[in-house]
């Protein structure tokens, strides 16, 4: 596999872009044998097509001497003019051929005087026929095609051209890509015909739409490998899901695959033509799949960052801090989609409000009940009298005590006790939360966590009780 970067759109070409490219496929788990960043150097280097002008100019110039290509004088302004004319008259806006059939000895003393010249490919008067692994048999008429630059009057070489060089000299025998690129190929085709080399094998994969049907792009979510990086999504989930745009498996049932079970069973024929649709939901259940089956250690630790950048946690954690918060991340992973989601869902263990858990409309039902202020009022004995730090077999002692002395079980029991020490009458098991909560409360943290009286109390307060 070679690495090239496709950089000779100068206005759009930086090093933090490539930078980023080169970081999005190496998270993704793709490697290659060549490209830039490899030492030593591989057989077909340089690898930047901005280090390949020089050998993009001669080959030009080969064709131009071959009479396959020419030169073309018309300006800018003339080629927009034509192009508005043909528009108007319904026809296709190629290029009129005003130049193909000047004389090539007045065309050269016209460049040598400094006279700005493009250089235009020849296309054949026949049409251009090629085999597609996903489409099948294409053919276009060379009317439609028109005869295209290669090489601009500023020296730059334009991409049709420069990919055919590269794809021909670096022994590339597959281009696999977007369907978009279906109406370049048959220009591709010409040069590669003209050049003298072989035609590679092609392979134009389906159209992505978003959930409306229209073309993928930034008004539906994230469409960049950074943007889903940055939600929290794993690179196998995000690559299983990719793999299955516009590709079924054999048998067609199937659909998780590790990376080394895609390459096994991934073929291009099966690609099929028809478009397929981004679904958003669908990649949440795969990410929540990989996530709960990922190693606990490695899901603490992709999710730290997030909570650094809500400010939830510092920096640098030490090894108790570390250790604790994989506890944390074990107990809410089961309820989110991606990873960005918890710091948000973790607000119950880093933010707890008691004025917000006593005012909220979701518990006034449960708050209202003449049983809650009963169970609350044992619960609230219970505690001062019990264990600190509170352990799950204390509290689950206390719940029986609490039981006992009022009376009261079930949801009626339970919900006003969940509403005291989390905000919610739903959340996780107290077994697993109330050892967090114990723990994390003598931590040195950016934001207190507090524990199960510290909780209770500020409760009590909030209601006035």
């Amino acid at each position: 596999m070679v690495l090239r970067i496709e950089d000779t759109d100068v206005a759009r070409s930086e090093a933090r872009f490539e930078d980023q490219l080169l970081d999005d496929l190496k998270w993704l788990g793709i490697d290659w044998d060549e490209g830039p960043d490899k030492e030593p150097q591989g057989p077909f280097k340089p690898y930047r097509q901005s280090d390949r002008l020089e050998l993009y100019r001669e080959h030009a110039e080969r064709l131009v001497t071959e009479g396959k290509a020419y030169l073309c004088f018309c300006s800018p302004e003339e080629l927009e003019r034509d192009r508005e004319r043909a528009l108007q008259h319904q026809q296709p806006p190629i290029y009129s051929g005003k130049c193909r059939a000047l004389d090539p000895e007045e065309s050269q003393r016209r460049r040598a005087s400094g006279e700005a010249a493009a250089i235009r490919l020849r296309i054949p008067e026949h049409p251009i026929r090629f085999h597609d692994i996903v489409h099948g048999p294409v053919e276009f008429s060379n009317e439609v095609v028109s005869d295209p630059i290669i090489l601009r009057s500023t020296g730059i070489s334009v991409y049709n051209y420069v990919v055919v060089v590269d794809d021909a000299l670096m022994d590339i025998t597959h281009v696999i890509r977007g369907d978009d690129h279906l109406s370049n190929t048959p220009k591709q085709v010409a040069l590669y015909e003209a050049l003298g080399w072989p035609v590679p094998e092609f392979a134009h994969l389906s159209t992505i739409l978003g959930s409306d049907r229209e073309r993928l792009s930034k008004r539906h979510g994230a469409t960049s490998i950074a943007n889903f990086r940055e939600m929290g999504v794993l690179p196998e989930a995000l690559v299983n899901y990719l793999a299955l745009l516009g590709w079924a498996p054999t048998g067609g049932t199937r659909e998780i695959f590790s990376p080394q079970e895609l390459v096994k069973e991934f073929s291009l024929q099966r690609v099929t033509p028809s478009p397929a649709v981004f679904d958003m939901e669908k990649l949440y259940w795969l990410n929540r799949h990989y996530i709960k089956q990922g190693p606990p250690e490695r899901i603490a630790k992709l999710a730290e960052p997030f909570f650094v950048r809500a400010g939830i946690l510092p920096e640098n954690l030490d090894e108790h801090t570390r250790a604790w918060f994989a506890k944390v991340v074990a107990l809410l992973v089961p309820s989110v989609d991606k990873l960005d989601q918890l710091p948000e869902r973790a607000a119950l263990i880093f933010r707890y409000d008691a004025a917000a858990a006593v005012n909220s409309a979701d518990n006034a039902e449960v708050l209202a009940s003449p049983k809650t202020s009963d169970v609350l009022a044992v619960f609230a004995q219970q505690v001062e009298g019990g264990p600190s730090p509170m352990t799950p077999e204390a509290f689950k002692a206390i719940m029986n005590e609490v039981k006992a002395k009022t009376g009261v079980k079930g949801k009626d029991l339970f919900h006003p006790v969940r509403i005291a020490l989390t905000g919610s009458h739903s959340g996780p098991e107290f077994d697993k939360l109330i050892p967090i909560l114990e723990e994390g409360s003598r931590l040195e943290l950016p934001q207190h966590v507090m524990n199960v009286r510290e909780r209770l109390a500020a409760f009590r307060a909030a209601r006035g009780k």
